[in-house]
């Protein structure tokens, strides 16, 4: 799939200019991060670096200084010390802090004792090359506020709209009564009407079907859906196309994946090797088979978080649970052993458990009370010691190779029955060197002689072949099913590590939840993690957040934003919902439901809001141009695996059937390293969700496309418009090939031209081509023929090739790569 691209024609190039547009995917803007990330990413992965080996020698706590140089504030970096400033901002090239900690100048060496890991070199280049953000702000001379107060109090905290329970908001009446389908529609219209901002109107049926087609398979509708739903003129025909999409198995592939994008998830455990885990493709299927099955959202988070300590029914549903905490397993491992920086690990399950599911940048407690919301240094802590109390797998590393402490799949009965063939061989193999050992004995006593020579060499190769035997069979053990999972630690409460460093602890601090949620602490006798509590916790119907922001998540999918844009931030340093009277109505009727996904689709899709076109309203655009009111659908760039998956799914290629584990190498040959990191990226057919994901090294096809970054949690895809994504399409060998199959397919199902064109355009673009259309591919099928010939190709070539570009233009045009 990633062979060297293909030169193509000027006459092609020309034509798809002339005849199509530029490419599709050269119109869109490309987004710019908030600097909130880049702060995020100081708090996250700089200041624990700093704080842990920097400050002990350049920070105002210390009466004299090493070369005169404060690292405890931006401003003291940029001043720098006796050589200069210690960064340049966005140069890390020229920065000596750089220069320092890699140990590149035998004379500037920082810290001196020992080097940095690999990871942390990374993380300090690429903050320096974002520009170094950093919200450390000197107090005065020599002196820093190194540990900053809370930014919003307990009290404020209450106050704010986030941490207030969620109301059941009454539906607005408004003036145009007939505009409503549903009571969304009712809210969103309510809006419009006191802005004065009209909306779009209805779009037509197949621009629909495309868009509900899309929306909840990621694959495009085939001329046979399109057929039937234009047929079908009941009242009840986009609701039966809703739910015919909603038990397809596809579903669950779709929503998975954006699941998939705010958990962070990966195949590989992102440590300095970034050793690989066969086992963790099982979190992955049971993301996939819990959307398909609707799994109520309370149940999905209590799963997730301690689906071990709920047992279940049968022991296929105890084992399916168990997977589903693989959730906790994937956290990024760090450092170049087993117990390497466990405290990041834990810290990085924090972050994501806050983001994921409550929408909050909780981990910004670590090194000190958050700066913006009422989440305490306690709090983080409080949290800690639950996690600190799961024991986590253990994957690999490049010193210990071998996976310990993976949750077997199987009761130890079943165990015990499927190794017990193996075991006997063991012994008879034990047995037979034992056997042979006694007859060296005997041998030994017999006086010297010949024939002792000869007993005893007889004796030494029989033992020695014996011994090989026994050492072959113990390693022919049958593999028990396991899975990267969590499990039950001895509980224990963790101490506050001040300034976020692991080796200068502070006060202990009982295991609870943060105080602004409820505070609550687990007993002093409880014998376990908490993880149970706090499962139950996350997915009361009293939390406040819980139901909203994942309302919020299943909004932004199918409009493309949420109504509060930051989906990982409902905090002060995110934006306040557009609609907050929506948004609770939603999180009510979701708990109403069942906590029912499915369901709150079905209130979405059925909505005149979500059903209305994208085209533009010229008064509305001048009044809100953002779209803040939803008085339009926003047009939308297909993702990655959409967009790949689409165009294997019109050519004939896809795959449909679920994949399973990747095909890693053997794991007795791994010998991974921090030179030498896990890589591979394996040809697969199937759905791109099933791709192979890499934390050190992103998948090429991936990151060509914007796909989401294993390592830290994707909220919002920011689509990107590079040369790159356009030349992939024209010329590597994926899209060759898929085009060639797609001609094959038109040629094998007409004999004229004029309907090999329709065939085109209604496999691809779901509609059929018009009158001028059909003439300006025919007059390029026509030139591209007769360039073909020019260049002297076999004529058995020439029509292939032609009708191939034809599809090559059309997979990689504007209507195919957009869903309006």
């Amino acid at each position: 799939m990633f062979a060297p691209p293909r030169r193509s024609s000027l006459a092609l190039s020309t034509a798809i200019a002339l005849v199509f547009g530029t490419c599709g995917l050269c119109c869109a803007e490309t987004p710019t991060p908030a600097g909130s990330e880049g702060l995020e990413f100081f708090e996250k992965r700089i200041r624990p670096i700093l704080v842990a080996h920097c400050y002990e020698c350049h920070s105002a706590d210390r009466k004299k200084q090493e070369g005169g140089l404060f690292l405890d504030s931006r401003s003291a970096l940029l001043k720098g010390g006796d050589s200069g400033p210690a960064i340049i901002p966005g140069d890390p090239e020229k920065s000596l802090l750089i220069t320092a900690v890699r140990h590149a100048d035998k004379d500037l060496k920082m810290p001196p004792e020992q080097k940095l890991s690999a990871t942390q070199l990374d993380d300090l280049t690429a903050w320096v090359k974002q520009g170094a953000p950093d919200p450390r702000l000197a107090t005065s001379a020599g002196t820093v506020d190194s540990r900053p107060k809370s930014g919003m109090t307990l009290e404020e905290g209450r106050k704010f709209w986030a941490f207030q329970p969620v109301q059941d908001r009454p539906v607005p009446a408004v003036t145009d009564q007939s505009w409503p389908l549903t009571p969304i529609d009712n809210f969103i219209l309510n809006r419009l009407e006191l802005a004065g901002v009209a909306a779009a109107p209805r779009a037509d049926k197949r621009t629909l079907l495309r868009r509900v087609t899309f929306d909840l398979t990621g694959l495009p509708p085939t001329p046979n859906d399109l057929a039937e739903f234009l047929a079908d003129d009941s009242p009840q025909a986009f609701e039966k196309v809703i739910d015919r999409l909603l038990s397809s198995p596809h579903y669950g592939e779709r929503w998975g994946r954006h699941w998939l994008d705010v958990v962070r998830y990966a195949d590989t455990c992102g440590n300095a090797s970034d050793y690989p885990v066969p086992q963790a493709h099982r979190y992955r299927d049971w993301v996939i088979s819990a959307f398909n099955r609707n799994l109520p959202y309370d149940q999905f988070v209590r799963e997730q978080i301690a689906g071990d300590l709920l047992g279940g029914e049968s022991e296929e549903i105890k084992f399916e649970r168990i997977k589903a905490t693989g959730y906790l397993a994937i956290a990024r491992r760090f450092g170049g052993d087993r117990v390497g920086e466990h405290h990041l690990t834990i810290e990085d399950t924090i972050d994501n458990v806050g983001r994921a599911f409550l929408g909050s940048t909780i981990s910004c407690a670590r090194c000190h009370d958050h700066k913006f919301d009422p989440f305490t240094s306690h709090d983080y802590y409080g949290l800690y010691g639950i996690f600190s109390s799961t024991r986590y797998p253990f994957p690999g590393a490049e010193v210990g190779r071998q996976q310990v402490d993976f949750v077997p799949l199987m009761t130890p009965a079943a165990i015990d029955e499927l190794l017990k063939p193996h075991r006997e061989k063991v012994a008879a193999a034990e047995a037979e060197v034992n056997r042979l050992q006694a007859v060296e004995a005997e041998a030994k006593k017999l006086p010297d002689s010949d024939e002792k020579k000869t007993q005893l060499e007889a004796a030494a190769k029989a033992l020695k072949e014996a011994r090989q035997k026994h050492q072959a069979v113990q390693k022919e053990a049958p593999p028990i099913a396991d899975a990267y999972a969590v499990a039950e630690a001895k509980p224990e409460n963790a101490k506050i590590h001040l300034r976020g460093d692991p080796k200068r602890l502070g006060d202990e601090v009982p295991r609870h939840f943060p105080a602004i949620l409820g505070g609550q602490e687990l007993p002093p006798e409880n014998a376990t993690s908490g993880r149970l509590q706090l499962a139950e916790w996350l997915s009361s119907p009293q939390n406040p957040l819980t139901a909203r922001v994942m309302v919020n998540r299943i909004w932004q999918q199918h409009f493309g934003k949420g109504i509060v844009q930051t989906p990982n931030d409902f905090g002060r340093q995110g934006k306040p919902p557009t609609h907050p009277e929506l948004l609770d109505y939603l999180a009510a009727r979701f708990v109403e439901s069942g906590w029912s996904i499915k369901a709150m689709h079905k209130q979405i899709l059925l909505s005149r809001t979500w059903q209305l076109t994208s085209e533009e309203v010229a008064t509305s655009a001048r009044l809100d141009p953002n779209n803040e009111l939803f008085w339009k659908f926003t047009r939308r760039r297909l993702d990655a695996e959409a967009l790949r998956d689409s165009i294997l799914f019109v050519s004939g290629q896809l795959d449909e059937t679920p994949a399973g584990a990747h095909p890693f190498p053997p794991a007795a040959s791994w010998g991974f390293t921090q030179h030498n990191p896990f890589n591979a990226v394996y040809e697969t057919r199937r759905r791109s969700v099933y791709l192979m994901q890499q934390r050190l090294r992103k998948n090429p096809y991936l990151a060509i496309f914007d796909g989401a970054d294993p390592s830290s949690s994707t909220a919002v895809r920011l689509p990107s418009t590079t040369p790159l994504q356009a030349l992939f399409l024209m010329n590597d060998s994926f899209a060759h090939d898929s085009a060639a199959k797609l001609a094959a397919l038109a040629i094998a199902s007409q004999a004229e031209e004029p309907k090999r064109i329709e065939f085109l355009y209604q496999t691809t673009l779901t509609r059929a081509p018009n009158s001028e259309e059909v003439s300006e591919c025919s007059d390029f099928l026509q030139k591209y023929r007769a360039a073909l010939a020019a260049k002297g190709a076999p004529p058995p070539q020439v029509e292939p090739e032609a009708w191939s570009a034809l599809a090559r233009v059309l997979l990689s045009g504007n209507e195919f790569a957009f869903v309006d």
